[in-house]
């Protein structure tokens, strides 16, 4: 009855260290927003940092599968080369030696203070309260890790449970039990800091915790593996290579442990931090290792997997450079607006379609290229701010400033597809189901806005006579005005609560034509 207590107590302070653990990830992702995805992004920019900053990032948000998941959604959702997303899967790895650190020097005392403080300042009225949550679970996931500490005490007296743990095991047992853990929590932080706990109360030998540690940086990898089902071949690339890494460093060490044993130098005699410290080096050598080979291993991922096919054709936008001819930035610009106007027209029809059909399918390929689409206007923005200030004459000023203003409706065309794509969110989220009538208004209003995008497209642009494009203005606006009526009078019926959604699509699609309308002007003056 006591070893049952005991055990049920043990698992419920696991689960309440992974429940902390999930949430203090969550709440640091909610805090940071798109700034986070954007540091993310910048390794395209800086591939040198690319293992710093995927270290940087798993340490201040406490999980390397956090970190390798969104490296896989930036590279699916090509804001993130597949060779530079490699360095931050390397550098995961080194961030999750935080938490084992912290446990071995038994630092988690300090973990009351920060949940109090967390709850204190969730009471206040300041612009620190947005910290609260993330100050209250960063304590509570220490908070946790005393709590398991506490719970097993009482194994110590368990000269069996004693024996066997500290006893002569294959280190490929080791590896597969920390395998299976990480595998089943999807937490490498979770195996670490039992196996520390463990070697700390002198029930686990050292011998055996080592190579647990090395399973659970396998383990960690199913996470991502199961997250690339439906993405593109960059995406299954930065998985397999994320695999390969960690399997790879097993493959390293493990005839290193084997040959050392217990004469491995870990610069302690206190068994915690000595584990600690071969979970520092080993994880750092390995990181170390890779990044140096780094180019031979992408190759051969590129050589397994091959090149495959992109979901959709991505924006060539090497020529954005400070210090390339005017005459060649302008040719490319120009060429990016009628490539981004296409680009975008065919969003609406995703975005669309995916209302008329609901499948969710489509909808993921709309999120995708909208995503996709976010990041290439950032990167325009941030080109057309630092470029302005370069210009030397008042001439090339007259030229950016019209290109930019030709992107600046493009951008406001792209934000009211956004606007469009809510329609479907909301629709999933209230479980919202479209009656037959309402889903042929969709399926003419889609026909009629996509027309409307051919006449107003750039190609159509400069040999459309104004008064011709005016006349298609004042035909597409009936037709908005005639859905409008037709949804307006199902929305009477009191049953009906499928047509409110609708309206808002009519809204939005009022936008989107008189951006297009706006569009089309300055494109021909």
């Amino acid at each position: 009855m006591k070893d049952f207590q005991i055990a049920i107590a043990a698992v419920t302070s696991i689960i309440l260290f992974v429940f902390g653990l999930e949430n203090f990830s969550k709440e640091i992702q909610r805090i940071t927003g798109e700034k986070f995805r954007k540091f993310l992004a910048s390794a395209t920019k800086y591939s040198s940092l690319s293992v710093l900053i995927g270290a940087v990032v798993t340490a201040f948000i406490q999980s390397s599968s956090a970190t390798s998941i969104i490296a896989i959604s930036l590279v699916n959702a090509g804001v993130l080369s597949f060779k530079n997303s490699v360095g931050i899967i390397f550098g995961s790895n080194i961030g999750t030696t935080v938490t084992a650190q912290l446990v071995a020097f038994k630092l988690t005392a300090f973990a009351p203070a920060f949940i109090i403080l967390g709850f204190l300042l969730s009471f206040i009225k300041s612009k620190y309260s947005v910290f609260a949550k993330s100050l209250f679970y960063f304590g509570f996931v220490f908070f946790t890790l005393n709590l398991i500490s506490s719970t097993l005490v009482p194994l110590q007296e368990d000269q069996r449970l004693i024996a066997y743990l500290t006893g002569d095991h294959s280190p490929l047992v080791g590896v597969m039990i920390g395998f299976v853990i990480t595998a089943l929590v999807q937490s490498s932080s979770v195996t670490t800091g039992l196996a520390i706990i463990f070697t700390q109360q002198g029930l686990m030998s050292l011998d055996n915790a080592i190579p647990v540690l090395m399973g659970a940086n396998m383990g960690t990898t199913v996470t991502a593996l199961i997250s690339i089902l439906n993405m593109d071949i960059a995406a299954k690339k930065t998985a397999l290579a994320h695999f390969l890494f960690n399997f790879g460093g097993v493959l390293i060490f493990l005839p290193v442990v084997w040959f050392y044993g217990k004469d491995f130098p870990l610069l302690s005699s206190e068994p915690a931090i000595a584990l600690a410290n071969f979970h520092l080096i080993f994880n750092l050598a390995t990181s170390l290792i890779f990044a140096f080979l780094l180019k031979p291993f992408t190759t051969l991922i590129d050589n397994i997997l091959g090149e495959g096919k992109m979901d959709f054709e991505r924006f060539d936008l090497s020529y954005l450079n400070l210090e390339e001819e005017s005459a060649v930035l302008e040719k490319g610009l120009m060429k990016t607006a009628y490539e981004s106007y296409e680009f975008i027209q065919e969003n609406y029809n995703l975005v669309t379609l995916s209302i008329e059909t609901n499948y969710n399918t489509v909808y993921e390929a709309t999120t995708k290229r909208v995503e996709y689409f976010d990041h290439v206007k950032s990167e325009l923005l941030s080109f057309f701010s630092k470029y302005i200030g370069k210009c030397s004459s008042e001439e090339e000023v007259t030229h950016l400033v019209k290109i930019m203003g030709v992107y600046e409706y493009i951008f406001q065309i792209h934000d009211s597809i956004k606007d469009l794509s809510s329609v479907k969110k909301t629709m999933d989220e209230n479980y919202i189901e479209l009656k037959s009538d309402l889903l042929l208004v969709i399926r003419e209003l889609s026909s009629d806005t996509l027309s409307f995008f051919e006449k107003m497209s750039p190609d159509e642009a400069g040999a459309k006579d104004p008064k011709l494009a005016k006349k298609f203005s004042h035909q597409y606006q009936e037709k908005l005005d005639a859905f409008n009526q037709r949804i307006l009078k199902i929305m009477a019926q009191p049953e009906r609560d499928d047509a409110g959604t609708m309206l808002h699509l009519i809204t939005y699609s009022q936008r989107l034509k008189d951006k297009l309308i706006k569009f089309h002007e300055l494109l021909k003056n």
